[in-house]
């Protein structure tokens, strides 16, 4: 079996095993071991990567397998990776086994729990490794379904009620997807010739121009629904607030990445004329997303809500980067996604940590809690310091990469939005310092809290987990930066050809 294959292969036989569980203790031990051996397959696959790189591979996409699956309509089971991608299949990993222990201790229904969370894992981990569009869209479904089981059921709050809207919300953009990826289909071989879904096979065409106008705002739209695009965004506050850990962990950290990503291989580098031509809209769109977000998250009090209006306008840096249209803001745009990948998991992992232990997530209810939890405040810290760009910390070098690129641009217009959105980086020092002082220093405002358990475990190693990776890429971020830029030259020449 190919390696990429595998990546697929190890979460349905850890779903095949979870059935097989007694109870809650075994079901939690096989999704650790099951992840556990996903998250080292993904840390080989880096290394392969880099190695097929060091021996001289120049090919576009490495590790490629395709088989025929469906000949009429010339659909192939087929995969491969590039920097961009093995980058995205690494914070996936990463980001699923931190929420594996971060659940150690559900017993409700832990055994469906567990099969549902990796499910999810698996379809994520399929759409990263997919160069058949069809395939794509078929891993990228698998990915979002399971998601209204584990908030309407696992969930808190209204639950019902998110879980509803948010399917509904996805599932309007895989429609108007579904449209982007249908008109892409039809016109993949303007030439003659078999139509094809292969993303390689398409780029190596034109798709008409009128094909590519009409056709790039359902895609992009269809994508950017999931990566939380203005107006489109209202589903993922709520569904994050009602979602359990671990859930809100994958969801904000791996699954909102797949609409940035989407956009990106799917949307730009296969109508690249039409992506161009209409930049000036979305980039209206996605400075709206920097910017409400940001003075949502100011808002509010509950700190799942303060995050996820966090991710909104963390996510929207993704698009805005990606309209760019220049090597620099494209780099920063897959930085961003592994930033935000890694620390909205973290964030929303200590936030159940927290939830678990003083059951509120008002931050006028806290007050002191360093003293009694001085671990998770630590840690708090840390998340909060990489959100708001601290030098030394992933989303800095993110972030930086982002206006540094879109500020190359030589158009007013893009330099205004671009000075716009950087003004979000003020209104994020905000909101975490804020969150930081009310909730983590002075005297402790509770005297129920003075008692509280300290973080166990299973704790620490989710919250190590991600914050190693973190600290990395902040303060050794060239070879990864140097990894995407490799994969990027194909991009640059689809753009400027």
């Amino acid at each position: 079996m190919d390696i990429l294959t595998l990546l697929v292969t190890i979460p349905l036989l850890t779903v095949v095993a979870l059935m097989f569980a007694k109870d809650f203790k075994q079901a939690r031990v096989v999704a650790a071991i099951g992840m556990g051996l996903q998250f080292v397959q993904s840390v080989y696959l880096v290394f392969a990567y880099l190695g097929e790189r060091a021996n001289g591979n120049t090919a576009t996409m490495v590790f490629t397998k395709s088989y025929m699956w469906f000949k009429a309509l010339n659909i192939h089971y087929d995969v491969g990776v590039d920097g961009i991608s093995v980058a995205m299949i690494l914070l996936t990993g990463i980001v699923t086994l931190a929420g594996v222990f971060i659940s150690w201790q559900v017993e409700n229904m832990s055994k469906e729990f567990f099969i549902s969370l990796i499910i999810l894992a698996m379809g994520v981990f399929g759409f990263f490794i997919s160069l058949d569009l069809f395939t794509m869209f078929l891993f990228y479904e698998v990915a979002v379904i399971p998601m209204y089981l584990l908030i309407g059921i696992w969930g808190s709050g209204p639950k019902e009620y998110s879980a509803m809207k948010l399917t509904l919300m996805l599932m309007g953009g895989s429609a108007f997807l579904l449209v982007g990826l249908l008109g892409i289909y039809f016109n993949s071989a303007p030439d003659g010739g078999a139509l094809t879904f292969n993303i390689l096979e398409i780029a190596k065409h034109n798709i008409p121009i009128e094909a590519q106008r009409f056709f790039f705002p359902f895609t992009f739209v269809g994508f950017g629904v999931l990566g939380a695009l203005f107006p489109f965004h209202t589903w993922s506050p709520d569904g994050h607030a009602s979602a359990p850990t671990a859930v809100s962990m994958l969801h904000a950290g791996v699954l909102m990445k797949l609409g940035g990503y989407g956009a990106f291989r799917v949307a730009m580098y296969l109508m690249p004329e039409a992506a161009a031509e209409m930049s000036w809209i979305f980039i209206i769109l996605t400075s709206i997303s920097v910017i409400y977000g940001a003075f949502g998250a100011i808002a509010q009090k509950d700190l799942k809500y303060i995050n996820a209006y966090s991710s909104v306008s963390h996510c929207g840096l993704v698009l805005f980067a990606v309209l760019m249209i220049n090597k620099t803001s494209f780099n920063g745009a897959i930085l961003q996604m592994l930033s935000h990948g890694l620390m909205t998991a973290l964030f929303f992992g200590l936030i159940g940590m927290l939830y678990g232990r003083t059951h509120t997530r008002d931050v006028y209810k806290m007050g002191g809690l360093m003293k009694v939890l001085p671990f998770i405040s630590a840690v708090y810290v840390i998340a909060g310091l990489a959100s708001l760009g601290l030098p030394g910390l992933s989303g800095f070098v993110a972030e930086m990469t982002i206006f540094v690129g879109a500020f190359q641009h030589d158009e007013l217009f893009y330099r205004i939005a671009t000075i716009v959105s950087i003004s979000a980086i003020v209104v994020t020092a905000v909101y975490i310092l804020r969150v930081v002082g009310l909730m983590l220093m002075g005297p402790l405002k509770n005297e129920q809290y003075k008692d509280l358990p300290r973080a166990l475990w299973f704790e620490k190693v989710g919250a190590v987990l991600l914050i190693i990776p973190i600290m990395g890429i902040g303060m050794a971020p060239l070879w990864l930066s140097d990894m995407i830029n490799a994969s990027l030259i194909p991009m640059m020449e689809k753009f400027f050809q």
